[in-house]
């Protein structure tokens, strides 16, 4: 029967204290970027049924986008939306103009900032630029952006230019997420390096 020496065992205990540290670190690693994975899914998850609802809602959004952003943002645990969170929903239309090309406005855009239940931006605080169009004035009470020029001054955007039929309606929404990343473009060696998902995660959705 085999049996280890005293000094073989010394040796197998002070190589497992130099590895311990790296898989610790290892697991740290992993961890971080399984958070920032599910982070992502969840917010592609919350775009699309916030662009879902506003599509199919039968009423105008200057009376429920506020309602349509608090019901996908209660559904996003693990995620604390309402700390770390913002969502946008903007109207677009296909617009034709003088010369017959048909390009994308912006009708409206609305961000939550949900006055009558203290949720969203008012208490985050936390509201980096929509990424279709970006609004000067918005409205503290209903959380649109306010005089949106019409018709032939309304904003364009280049978004789906062209993709749309005159007058047809299409509604985009947008997650963001102020991610706390723990570990980014970490070299493991071997030309592995743990991917950045960086501080603010976004999705953007159309319907």
């Amino acid at each position: 029967m085999m049996r280890y020496q005293p000094r073989q065992r010394g040796v197998a205990a002070i190589e497992f204290a130099l590895v311990l540290p790296l898989l610790v670190f290892m697991i740290f690693v992993v961890s971080d970027f399984a958070r920032g994975l599910q982070a992502n899914i969840v917010l592609i998850n919350l775009s699309r049924e916030a662009a879902n609802l506003a599509a199919r809602s039968k009423l105008q959004l200057t009376d429920n986008s506020q309602a349509i952003m608090r019901a996908v943002a209660q559904s996003a645990p693990p995620l604390d939306m309402n700390g770390q969170g913002m969502l946008y929903i903007t109207k677009l239309m296909g617009y034709k103009d003088s010369s017959g090309a048909i390009s994308t406005v912006v009708l409206e855009q609305y961000r939550w900032d949900d006055s009558v239940n203290r949720l969203g931006f008012r208490v985050s605080g936390y509201a980096p630029a929509s990424r279709l169009w970006t609004c000067s004035n918005w409205n503290t009470t209903t959380g649109a952006c306010n005089n949106i020029p019409t018709l032939a001054n309304a904003p364009r955007i280049s978004l789906m230019s062209g993709n749309l039929f005159e007058g047809e309606i299409v509604y985009a929404a947008e997650s963001f997420y102020r991610f706390n990343v723990m570990f980014g473009n970490v070299s493991l060696g071997g030309g592995l390096t743990v991917p950045n998902f960086g501080t603010n995660l976004y999705s953007m959705t159309v319907f």
